[in-house]
């Protein structure tokens, strides 16, 4: 992806223009994403709560669904982890396993002394564990 940013001090606002060859699923996302929709709705029981990206420590399959864990609690969500990868931001956000999404941010420790995988402490004390085919993207990621 190109990124061109242009400074014109006569312009009224922002405006954003996205040129793609075609209308794809990633090309939504992105433009859900500016609009300010891609913001996430947790769940208890039949309340709704808004969610910011910048409070999520992870995102989780449990019992064939999806929840959100927070510093304030565990919310179910009705989005899968494939359609929460393409909302959330893949700077901050990564996949360490195949049922998990952690929120690099929110890293406050990694133990690599364990043969093939990695332990990570997020804040709070949650403790999650990185499994061996996510391994290098995670090294990647954290620059290690």
């Amino acid at each position: 992806m190109d990124v061109k940013v242009c400074i014109d001090p006569a312009a009224g606002g922002l405006t954003v223009t996205i040129t793609a060859p075609a209308l794809t699923d990633e090309v939504k996302a992105l433009a859900a994403r500016l609009e300010g929709g891609g913001g996430l709705t947790g769940w208890r029981g039949e309340t709704a709560f808004p969610l910011r990206e910048e409070d999520l420590l992870r995102c989780y399959g449990e019992d064939k669904g999806v929840k959100a864990q927070t510093a304030g609690g565990v919310y179910d969500l009705r989005e899968r982890l494939y359609e929460l990868e393409g909302k959330l931001d893949r700077h901050t956000f990564v996949r360490i396993s195949h049922s998990e999404i952690v929120n690099l941010k929110k890293v406050a420790a990694l133990d690599l002394s364990l043969t093939g995988t990695i332990r990570m402490t997020l804040a709070g004390g949650t403790v999650c564990y990185v499994s061996r085919r996510y391994v290098k993207k995670i090294k990647e990621a954290l620059d290690l």
